[in-house]
């Protein structure tokens, strides 16, 4: 595989499995540290409001939501939702304008499939979300990446845009915050990218699914704010921000004041290709008003205080193992890219043999770059507690000294 391609046998749940199968199970006393998947639940640091908890449990027993709800949603979601989202928008989103989705994945399922068309192209982020391309391929949508750009921030190359684009092209996805890169884009970069995207004719998905991760210069801004320049779907859901991502509640939502998706067909076609989805669960649904409408502030910034200290403290590791390299501090979302250097290893042919023999060796669990598009790279997620990723660096250290060629140091 040539360095920045993807394939579409790759999966980050895949690969994790297998990293995982490799851990030897003779290896006594001591623990499987993962950084590689980005659940936070998986840490007793991060975990859900009683608000979201106690207003599951009220719609659940309340026997009111054991039926189905309707293929689009429970309207009493929608318009929460809508109302949420508005609350960052220079204008107002109305129920019609949700439709509640199994998690942001079949969101992205949803967006793709409405725009796929015989000979149709879209842009895709790289590194970005492999769940983008494997839908693409599915649909039969030409791919066509887009480098990030690490110098700058992961900001997307919209020079590239300008020469990848063509009549064909349906949409560009934005990432924001980013996943896997952990950049926040400024105000001033969204504007150019819906400018670009309007030049060029194309709408724009917006992936918000960590929506309000940002800790740190730059604001979350959506980019809804932009509608009125370029057509938006944006993509969210309660998973990051609420830590719930089993509860797979989602949401596609069209944010275009201007009216391009108010054309009686279009709406036809989203609502028909709701018929034959399946939604999250009705309870589930009930409980969403009161979850976005009551969690307390404090949770949300006691959760981006957690993320920044975590990814300090990966920071400060990196710099102390010479084998990775990062070159942008993380400003948001729950991961990061580090940058491999294989010249200063022995007998490591590239990220995912990195990965294989750090599993195998020191039971810790890091996303080879590949997964994300960017071969000799590695994503580290640190949405987890500091123990856990202090114990993790310890043993890429000692990982990097065992392997270390002798003319480099040694630490």
């Amino acid at each position: 595989m040539e360095n920045g391609a993807t394939t579409s046998t790759i999966t980050i749940k895949g690969i994790l499995s297998l990293l995982m199968e490799s851990i030897s199970e003779d290896e006594e006393g001591k623990r499987v540290v993962s950084l590689g998947m980005g659940d936070p639940t998986l840490y007793s640091c991060f975990r859900t409001t009683q608000v979201s908890l106690q207003a599951v449990s009220d719609s659940l027993l309340s026997n009111k939501f054991h039926g189905y709800s309707p293929t689009v949603g429970l309207p009493q979601a929608r318009r929460a939702i809508a109302e949420y989202l508005s609350r960052d928008l220079p204008y107002k989103l109305s129920l019609d304008d949700v439709f509640i989705t199994s998690g942001c994945t079949q969101a992205i399922d949803v967006a793709l499939s409405m725009l796929a068309r015989p000979r149709a192209n879209i842009l895709l982020p790289r590194p970005g979300f492999p769940i983008y391309e494997l839908c693409a391929k599915f649909r039969h949508l030409e791919v066509r990446y887009v480098d990030l750009l690490p110098e700058n921030g992961w900001e997307i190359d919209l020079d590239a845009v300008e020469s990848l684009a063509d009549e064909n092209t349906v949409a560009l996805v934005v990432i924001n915050p980013g996943n896997p890169c952990g950049n926040v884009y400024s105000y001033q970069h969204l504007m150019k990218i819906a400018e670009t995207a309007k030049k060029l004719g194309f709408l724009v998905i917006a992936d918000e699914v960590y929506g309000h991760l940002a800790f740190g210069s730059k604001p979350f801004v959506p980019m809804g704010v932009f509608g009125s320049i370029v057509p938006v779907l944006t993509l969210g859901s309660l998973s990051k921000r609420w830590i719930v991502p089993g509860w797979r509640l989602g949401w596609f939502v069209t944010t275009d004041p201007s009216g391009s998706f108010k054309d009686p067909k279009i709406i036809e076609r989203f609502k028909k290709y709701f018929d034959i989805l399946g939604g999250p669960a009705t309870f589930i649904q009930a409980a969403v008003p009161t979850i976005l409408e009551q969690t307390d502030e404090s949770f949300f910034k006691k959760t981006l205080n957690s993320l920044k200290n975590s990814s300090d403290i990966c920071c400060d590791w990196i710099k102390e193992i010479p084998c990775i390299d990062s070159t942008h501090r993380p400003e948001g979302s729950m991961a990061m890219m580090v940058k491999l250097n294989l010249s200063i290893l022995e007998d490591v042919s590239d990220d995912i043999d990195f990965c294989f023999k750090l599993a195998r060796e020191e039971s810790v669990i890091l996303l080879p770059g590949t997964a994300v598009g960017l071969k000799n790279w590695l994503r580290i997620t640190f949405a987890a507690d500091a123990p856990s990723i202090e114990e993790a660096f310890k043993r890429i250290k000692c990982f990097y000294l065992r392997h270390a060629k002798t003319q480099y140091p040694t630490l």
